[in-house]
């Protein structure tokens, strides 16, 4: 089974602001809610090539992986893909310029199996509804960082 969820939300805050904060895998565990540890495992610095380890709990379930990084667009594109996890998924993080501020769009792709290949349908809205909320986290915090005007 697979799940292909996108969530978007906009953000008063500048692209460059919003995008560096996401970005930086440091701030994952303020803004993800599911995350309660995340290490690089790779030299820095952090970019295309870099691994990230992260400990989440989701559906109840705890779970231990390491992405690594695809894609890098300073301020614009993030792409991530599972090298160890549960199951095969890519996340994509894009930011753009819209009115008001930033368009933050989050798509998670991915082949479900064991476990979490049973609740089907249930997984892409737990997913779903797992990403509104940290995109909310996200969107507050760098509302309240921002010092520039939106671009």
């Amino acid at each position: 089974m697979s799940t292909d969820v996108t969530v978007e939300t906009i953000a008063a805050a500048p692209r460059a602001d919003v995008a560096a904060y996401a970005i930086d895998w440091r701030n994952d565990r303020e803004w993800i809610g599911a995350l309660s540890d995340v290490r690089l495992v790779t030299e820095p610095p952090f970019g295309v090539g870099s691994r990230v380890a992260r400990v989440a709990s989701f559906l109840g379930k705890r779970m231990e992986y390491v992405n690594e990084v695809i894609e890098l667009e300073p301020e614009r594109r993030l792409v991530m893909r599972s090298v160890r996890s549960p199951f095969p998924m890519t996340v994509t993080y894009e930011f753009a310029d819209a009115a008001g501020g930033t368009s933050i769009r989050i798509r998670a792709q991915g082949d479900v199996s064991g476990f979490y290949k049973l609740g089907g349908r249930l997984l892409s809205r737990a997913v779903r509804r797992s990403i509104e909320k940290d995109l909310a986290r996200l969107k507050t915090i760098v509302e309240s960082r921002s010092t520039g005007h939106p671009s």
